[in-house]
C-alpha cells in the first residue's frame, strides 16, 4: 500500500524514500579555521591531548606566560614551535581560548583585542568548577569574561572536543 505523502508532516515526508534521493550522504566540510590557544599550562596539557584528535582546520597554541598586550602577544604550537599572532589571526574565523585558571588574563586581554580589531568571533572555555567564589576557575571566568563573546564554563575536559566539533574547525 503507497503512503499518501501529502498527509505527512514535513518531518514525516522527509524520511520517505522519495525524499532520501536528495539527501546527501557526504560529512560535512569543516567551515572554520580556528585557533584554540591554552592560556596557562593547565589548559596547554589539555590542547595537548586534544590536538591528537583529527581536526580539519584547527590549529592549537599555548600563550607563552608573562606576554603582553595585542601583537605583543607571543604563541607557540602545542609542540612549542613559534608562532606569530599576526599570521594566525590572519587567516582565522575564531579564536577558543581554554583556560584553568586566571593566570592568562594578560593573554586573554591581547587575544580578545586582537581578535575585536579584526573582526573574528571569540570563545572562551573555563574547565574547573567555577560554581565557588574564590576557585582558579571562577578567576579564570572573571579573566575571559571581557574578551570572549562566549563563555562556556565547564567540569569536563571532554566538552573543549565537543566545542570544536560543534565550531566544525
Amino acid at each position: 500500500m503507497a503512503v499518501e505523502t501529502q498527509t505527512l508532516s514535513s518531518c514525516a515526508r522527509a524520511a520517505t524514500a522519495e525524499e532520501a534521493r536528495y539527501r546527501i550522504d557526504r560529512p560535512i566540510a569543516p567551515s572554520r579555521a580556528g585557533r584554540v590557544v591554552a592560556l596557562d599550562p593547565g589548559a596547554a596539557d589539555v590542547l595537548r591531548r586534544t590536538a591528537q584528535h583529527g581536526w580539519a582546520n584547527a590549529r592549537f597554541y599555548v600563550c607563552e606566560a608573562g606576554a603582553g598586550e595585542g601583537e605583543d602577544v607571543v604563541l607557540r604550537d602545542v609542540d612549542g614551535g613559534p608562532a606569530t599572532l599576526a599570521d594566525e589571526l590572519a587567516s582565522a574565523s575564531v579564536v577558543v581560548m581554554v583556560a584553568t585558571d586566571d593566570t592568562g588574563a594578560a593573554c586573554a586581554h591581547g587575544l580578545g583585542k586582537a581578535c575585536w580589531e579584526r573582526g573574528i568571533q571569540t570563545a572562551g572555555l573555563v574547565l574547573g568548577d567555577g560554581t565557588h567564589a574564590g576557585t582558579t576557575a571562577s578567576a579564570a571566568v572573571a579573566a575571559l569574561r571581557p574578551h570572549a563573546r562566549v563563555l562556556l564554563p565547564s567540569a569536563d575536559e571532554a566538552d573543549v572536543v565537543d566545542l570544536l566539533s560543534a565550531l566544525r574547525v
